[in-house]
């Protein structure tokens, strides 16, 4: 039980964490600007995908879900074997249960989205097709899918699923009251998967970067400027460097108003 209350706190801490919010809500404003002017865009399309996996894992209410059972299991453990000790119910832990393995289906389909999209993106951006657009975007599938990777989000709840499958059997025993009928949950997440998360995550990292890497579609939409004129703004740079320098006196603290 300590072990299981541990990792629904993980769990609920990373999932409720402000950078997967904040990347939600950045998502949902660029897709308000752009809804009139690109309703047949392909990587607009694409990101209107995204926020569907994002609005679906926000109405599971998995976050709620987890509070509750945290509340439920009981911060001490009992000192002796045979002492009583309260518990979750099964119904309860089947419910958790059946929203982590729809939470973790949900997440392995934001982040094959998050990749697709940019992919998309920065393809329509090497065209110099809405620039700005595809600019934006790319930038912010390439955050969300880092905040989801680097804070752990799909490995915490699969950990929280290894813990609820072995509290599960053990207070089914004591009481049959079966909730969930006509479906048996699965020992390992691995096979309800169909993917090794690890191997995935791996897989779609390596594409964002190889697309990241070629900078062919930079160089056309900022050509390098002629060999003179860099020079020349190098000049100037150094000299604009030099009278500051040497004005700093007479300038005086840089942190004051300017009517």
């Amino acid at each position: 039980l300590s072990v299981l209350r541990r990792r629904c706190g993980i769990a609920r801490k990373r999932l409720s964490g402000p950078g997967l919010a904040a990347e939600g809500r950045v998502l949902r404003s660029v897709l308000y600007v752009y809804h009139s002017r690109l309703l047949r865009h392909r990587p607009y399309l694409a990101l209107q995908q995204v926020e569907q996996c994002l609005k679906r894992l926000w109405k599971m209410n998995l976050v709620g879900c987890l509070e509750t059972l945290v509340e439920l299991i009981p911060k001490k453990n009992a000192s002796k074997a045979h002492a009583e000790c309260l518990v979750p119910s099964q119904l309860m832990l089947e419910t958790v249960a059946l929203k982590v393995l729809g939470g973790c289906k949900l997440i392995l389909r934001l982040l094959d989205c998050c990749c697709k999209a940019f992919l998309l993106s920065v393809k329509h951006l090497c065209s110099k097709e809405f620039i700005l657009l595809n600019t934006l975007a790319s930038g912010l599938l390439s955050r969300l899918w880092f905040v989801i990777q680097y804070r752990c989000v799909l490995q915490s709840l699969t950990s929280l699923y290894g813990a609820l499958s072995t509290v599960l059997p053990l207070v089914s025993e004591t009481q049959q009251t079966p909730y969930i009928k006509g479906f048996t949950f699965p020992s390992d997440i691995s096979d309800f998967l169909g993917v090794n998360i690890s191997s995935e995550a791996k897989k779609q990292k390596a594409q964002m970067l190889a697309t990241k890497k070629s900078t062919s579609w930079m160089k056309k939409l900022f050509p390098p400027m002629p060999e003179a004129v860099s020079k020349v703004g190098k000049k100037r740079k150094s000299e604009l460097c030099t009278g500051t320098m040497k004005n700093r006196s007479i300038l005086g603290d840089i942190g004051e108003t300017v009517v």
